[in-house]
């Protein structure tokens, strides 16, 4: 029996990036042979605490990142807003002939402190390729890419920061497919005049373009943040509108824009790089990041969007077909050949 294990950190909110590592999970659990689970983690309260009297004396740290001593187990986390029923494994001993363990790239300098000295195998799954230094000690994330068995992506956007960061890990690096269940998202409802969109993602942009959209935004449209949802629900409201708006930052590949597309609305706004893979008219319309007036011209200029049914259905069935659950479980099937 082989166990994959899944090192992530405890957050209550809502994330794409935590949802398709939950899909994996799952997928990789119900297989014959397999064990999968994840190891939830979080700050110690005494980092907490350490952290608000620093700040209130205005001691300013030279170093960053998650440290390795501040960590504890959450052996019981509050998940919420996930629908998935999670293994969590409780400790962080692991068997080098039975196991194998794969980071986040977030957390990809605890590598020595428990795997390398120890020789268990493990992977760097970057979901992300801006956050590849997410610690000042760069040493310690050079040398968990170095000893890394493999180096696990989604995306051409990841692959170029991995390659530009590590060229050694060239022949490390293994294709994964999130899957994103557009049977889920199809509807044949009738759209209400909504525009939605995701707060969380550079918060001051979303304020910027609403407030100058205020006064030309005719009474009969609506517009609907959604935040701290569960997935069912972030489907039902995608279902709903018409147009999305992107307020993506720089990430790997941004999940929502695509759901969105899928839920049959007009998106708008930022790639967030990695997007540039599947941003196409017209149902994508790329805005440059900090375009505020234009943002909000664009999106006046597409409350009376005509029919592209014909061009718009093309694109649709190509997303359908890339990011479906068959293509993510071949790739992670693909995985656990390489790891055996």
């Amino acid at each position: 029996m082989k166990n994959i294990f899944f090192f992530l950190d405890t957050e209550k909110k809502p994330s794409g990036g935590r949802k398709i590592i939950f899909q994996y999970c799952n997928y990789i659990d119900s297989l014959k042979n397999y064990n999968s689970s994840i190891v939830f983690v979080q700050k110690k309260k005494i980092y907490k605490f350490k952290q608000s009297i620093k700040k209130k004396l205005g001691i300013q740290e030279q170093s960053y990142g998650w440290k390795f001593n501040d960590l504890k187990i959450n052996k019981k986390p509050n998940l919420i807003w996930a629908d998935y029923n999670i293994n969590v494994k409780e400790n962080l001993k692991f068997n080098r002939k039975t196991d194998f363990v794969i980071l986040p790239e977030i957390f990809s300098h605890f590598a020595e402190n428990f795997l390398i000295r120890e020789k268990i195998p493990y992977a760097i799954f970057v979901q992300n390729g801006y956050a590849i230094f997410s610690s000042s000690d760069y040493k310690k994330i050079y040398k968990s890419y170095k000893k890394a068995k493999f180096i696990l992506s989604y995306s051409k956007d990841i692959n170029d920061c991995i390659l530009t960061a590590f060229p050694f890990c060239k022949n490390k690096i293994l294709k994964l497919v999130p899957a994103i269940e557009s049977t889920k998202l199809y509807t044949n409802k009738k759209k209400q005049n909504l525009i939605t969109y995701m707060p969380r993602k550079l918060k001051k942009h979303s304020e910027l373009v609403l407030l100058f959209l205020k006064k030309y935004l005719p009474k009969s449209w609506k517009v609907k943040p959604i935040e701290n949802l569960n997935e069912k629900a972030v489907f039902q409201n995608l279902k709903k509108s018409k147009i999305f708006l992107s307020f993506s930052e720089l990430e790997g590949l941004g999940m929502p824009p695509i759901e969105a597309a899928l839920a049959g609305n007009k998106i708008i706004g930022y790639t967030g790089e990695a997007g540039k893979e599947y941003w196409k008219e017209p149902v994508f319309t790329e805005i440059k990041n900090g375009e505020i007036k234009n943002f909000c011209k664009c999106i006046l200029e597409n409350l009376k969007l005509k029919n592209f049914k014909k061009e718009k259905s093309k694109i649709i069935n190509e997303l359908s077909k890339k990011y479906s659950l068959e293509n993510q479980n071949l790739s992670i099937l693909n995985f656990l050949k390489k790891i055996n």
